[in-house]
């Protein structure tokens, strides 16, 4: 019974801050209710018996992205009333995604309700938990079964990353910048200079 009530009280807390974080004109008080709705959801995958995936959560997203975001929008004077100039513009374009992606959501719960025995289904890589711990069962997954897709995912990240920074890179010339190539190079004749200097004078 009081996991239960504590199963709702996660979940009401998640879905009312994730309304929150679309709903709210203040884009600081969106990225907290953004962090808050990472932290039930983190609950939630404690009460199943995710510890990983709970701390993995807590670590990555509300440590470092959510974090992040906050900081950017704190930081960064972003006119966000010219940035939803165009909201009905792209409204249709939007509406479309938004219904192929709940489409797929809810073949992919159709095939979790009713095809116990598919490949997709949740109870199909569940391993015995008095055998293997949880994130003993979730490495063994990952890099057995799913390694190539695991590793593709990696690739596309690299990628992704590199464009975002050959993007924003802006080469500047009132900046000096170091050479290690130039310094590995240099020689003891570009670097030495010897001059013979007389008592009492200078150079």
């Amino acid at each position: 019974m009081i996991q239960a009530l504590v199963f709702y009280l996660f979940a009401a807390i998640t879905v009312a801050s994730a309304v929150m974080v679309i709903s709210a004109r203040n884009p600081v008080h969106a990225v907290l209710f953004l962090i808050l709705a990472f932290f039930n959801a983190a609950g939630l995958f404690l009460l199943v018996g995710a510890e990983f995936l709970a701390m993995v959560l807590v670590v990555v997203y509300v440590g470092a992205v959510a974090v992040l975001f906050l900081f950017v929008v704190m930081l960064l004077d972003i006119n966000f009333l010219k940035l939803r100039e165009g909201f009905l513009q792209y409204l249709p374009i939007g509406g479309v995604i938004g219904l192929i992606l709940l489409a797929e959501l809810a073949l992919v719960a159709g095939s979790w309700s009713f095809a116990p025995d598919a490949p997709l289904s949740v109870g199909t890589h569940v391993p015995d938990p008095t055998v293997v711990t949880n994130t003993d069962a979730l490495g063994r997954l990952i890099y057995t079964d799913y390694f190539y897709l695991f590793q593709i995912a990696g690739l596309i990240l690299l990628v992704a990353m590199i464009g975002t920074i050959l993007l924003t890179l802006r080469g500047r010339t009132d900046v000096r910048r170091q050479s290690i190539a130039e310094q590995v190079a240099r020689t003891k004749a570009d670097s030495v200079e010897i001059r013979k200097v007389a008592s009492g004078g200078g150079i």
